[in-house]
């Protein structure tokens, strides 16, 4: 019976180990059954001291096994490929506009209910007006600018 509960737990812990290069979820969930049979075994066979001491035993090899697989497993040729390394400096969408762009006056392309169109320096933005509703060829004043439109005003 105790190659069966040593079994069970050392098939658990393949599969946790797997689970950290296979995400997923199924080879998780097959470790944890794996580990409680393996635990629920030794409590069956052995009472409450073995059962409790092989869980205490489980819990300090597995956190051992991971702990050791999630240092060594970053410095093989495999584990360079599944890990992050370096980070991205990036955006998921292009600046609107530049810091220089408060202050420019242009002209709305369509009428700003209070988000359109407008026109500065021959470019199209995406605007809100700070003035309410302006018809389109209205004159306007960039206030502001984030990161999908500008805040004009009317001049």
């Amino acid at each position: 019976m105790i190659s069966i509960i040593i079994g069970l737990f050392v098939l658990g812990l393949v599969l946790i180990s797997f689970e950290l290069i296979v995400p997923g979820g199924v080879l998780g969930v097959m470790a944890a059954l794996a580990v409680f049979g393996a635990w629920t075994l030794a409590f069956m066979e052995y009472g409450v001291q073995g059962g409790l001491l092989a869980v205490i035993l489980g819990v300090v090899v597995m956190a051992a096994v991971l702990a050791i697989e999630l240092k060594m497993l970053p410095r093989t040729k495999m584990g360079r490929r599944l890990f992050l390394n370096r980070t991205l400096e990036s955006t998921s969408q292009k600046p609107v506009a530049t810091p220089d762009i408060a202050g420019k006056q242009g002209e709305t392309l369509t009428t700003l209910v209070p988000t359109g169109v407008v026109v500065v320096d021959n470019q199209k933005y995406e605007a809100f007006s700070m003035s309410g509703m302006l018809e389109k060829g209205t004159k306007v004043e960039v206030v502001d600018y984030d990161n999908f439109r500008v805040r004009v005003k009317k001049i």
